[in-house]
């Protein structure tokens, strides 16, 4: 069995983690910072561990391929794995700590204001203090209940909200954190209830568009939003409206329907929106490169022993 990896993060560590896992069950391992560097001796692999298009579309022996990030929707397209059986896992898991770490940063800077001191004390001004807003008491709704948004939901609730809700497809969740949860044909009636919106869903074509025009004038005034699932599910031009207009307080995008998000787009001016270049997630955090791969290595054991998947994407689905 050849398994490669192509990741440029790794430490060594993980590099001797994922060797002595690979040699025991008598597997060969090839590590290479990108795609480009894979020869063609190596494209019989039965094991990918990172992101290898050119094999995945042309090779009918891979088995598996392991995404080591958590969003599959640049690969669900006809055609794309030469052999319709492959395996597919991603890495959902590991970057719930990093993305909601990020989720609770950018709603304090923005219901605090700190983006207009920071940019104000670049300027040596010294200005009054001025109306701000906080968690505690706040009405938050969490798009998208998976490990990402209830990863925000247990660190939101440390604020004392006033209400904490979940939506997703299905209406339920097995985490506690929430006081309840929704289906998504309900999101229309727990949008005017709400005054933090943070979302984190996946890019599927039920999510394609969700907070359109229409519910994004159903928050109330003064709501603020964050997302940073993918960008298709937000009208951006209705976003960039209702924040122009001050009819809401802000946003906070970490993903948008073009990234890079293009120069000149009506965006990067609009008011009151704090932009960061899809950077809540990747491969940066000790804890989130700790978590990816020990979830390679969980189900690569469970390969070699024939066992299920854990971690295993729903092609139909898209997660």
């Amino acid at each position: 069995m050849k398994i490669l990896v192509i990741n440029n993060l790794l430490e060594e560590k993980h590099i001797e983690l994922i060797k002595e896992k690979a040699a025991s069950f008598g597997a060969e391992t090839f590590f290479y910072n990108e795609e480009s560097q894979i020869p063609q001796s190596n494209f019989d692999a039965d094991i990918i561990y990172g992101f290898a298009p050119s094999i995945v579309n042309s090779s009918k022996k891979l088995k598996w391929l392991c995404l080591p990030w958590a969003g599959v929707d640049s690969i669900m397209k006809a055609g794309y794995f030469a052999n319709e059986d492959c395996l597919l896992t991603n890495s959902a898991g590991a970057y719930g700590v990093s993305i909601a770490e990020h989720m609770i940063a950018t709603a304090l800077v923005m219901m605090r204001r700190l983006n207009e001191f920071f940019e104000e004390s670049r300027n040596g001004l010294w200005l009054s203090p001025r109306p701000q807003k906080s968690l505690k008491n706040s009405r938050i709704t969490v798009l998208g209940t998976g490990d990402i948004g209830t990863n925000f939901a247990k660190r939101a609730r440390a604020f004392e909200p006033a209400s904490l809700v979940g939506v997703c497809r299905s209406g339920k969740s097995s985490a506690t954190v929430y006081d309840k949860v929704l289906p998504v044909s309900q999101l229309d009636s727990i949008l005017p209830e709400t005054d933090l919106l943070a979302m984190s869903l996946p890019a599927t074509p039920e999510t394609k568009g969700l907070l359109s025009r229409e519910r994004l004038e159903l928050l109330p005034k003064g709501a603020y939003i964050i997302n940073v699932g993918r960008g298709s599910a937000i009208d951006e031009e209705a976003l960039a409206d209702r924040l122009e207009s001050g009819d809401l307080a802000g946003a906070a995008l970490d993903v948008f329907q073009t990234e890079p998000l293009p120069a000149g787009h009506r965006l990067w001016k609009t008011k009151n929106l704090l932009i960061t270049p899809h950077v809540a997630g990747n491969l940066t955090l000790a804890y989130t490169k700790d978590r990816n791969v020990e979830m390679f290595l969980e189900d690569l054991q469970n390969f070699c022993k024939g066992k299920s998947l854990h971690y295993l994407v729903d092609k139909k689905l898209g997660y």
